[in-house]
């Protein structure tokens, strides 16, 4: 066992222990899939993904990023993006929002604007102060980022709709709660309220078909 996976189980007892309904949670879904730098990914590339992920399902964000990544040559570097004209981004499927967005994002990252070496050594709020000054990154993004990319284990995306809707239907409330009320309701669930979160998206599969919950687990492990 890692020492990543050993934390991640000490994580669910810690939290069973304080919660019954995340104990069940626990044992139905079985330990949660939370790795630091998917399949060897750049906090670049990573970036990108997520961009190109927003708002949109599963298989079709990874069709658009596998054209994505054929157009920039195989690995999306912040020189390879900026070498890729409007018109050849727009043909892999990203719109004009996220075709400046990810030109946005090399851009700074190409001229120093935003150092993303060494970004793994800030506190949680300072990454996504910085994050967040490049257009088209949100909170939500920087929210991903900092679980799915630095493995943060206390991230809890209350503007997460599917966070909100998956706590609504795990603790039987009668609707999603706001996110300033989710806020309140994550507090007893610190140092580990991103263990939690991946709780809840599971919570929120079970509400949908097998075929779509299938591609959300695909989409929340990426860019989630």
């Amino acid at each position: 066992m890692t020492p990543r996976s050993r934390l991640l189980d000490d994580a669910v007892s810690h939290l069973g222990a304080v919660d019954p309904v995340v104990a069940a949670l626990a044992a139905r879904h079985g330990p949660p899939r939370l790795t630091r730098r998917r399949h060897g990914r750049t906090h670049f590339e990573a970036l990108t993904r997520s961009i190109l992920y927003q708002q949109l399902a599963g298989s079709a964000a990874a069709a658009i990023h596998q054209r994505f990544l054929a157009a920039v040559g195989g690995t999306a570097t912040p020189e390879a993006v900026l070498a890729c004209s409007v018109e050849r981004l727009r043909e892999c499927g990203l719109s004009g929002a996220k075709v400046a967005a990810v030109h946005d994002l090399a851009r700074r990252v190409h001229h120093g604007e935003l150092r993303l070496a060494g970004i793994g050594r800030l506190p949680d709020e300072a990454v996504v102060e910085r994050l967040v000054q490049v257009r088209g990154v949100g909170r939500w993004t920087a929210e991903m980022f900092l679980i799915f990319t630095l493995g943060r284990l206390d991230v809890w995306p209350t503007g997460d709709f599917g966070v909100r809707a998956g706590y609504a239907q795990a603790w039987a409330l009668p609707q999603a709660p706001a996110p300033k009320e989710l806020h309140a309701l994550g507090e007893r669930f610190r140092p580990y309220r991103s263990v939690v979160a991946w709780y809840c998206w599971r919570a929120a599969d079970q509400r949908r078909s097998p075929a779509a919950a299938t591609a959300a687990l695909a989409a929340s492990s990426r860019s989630k």
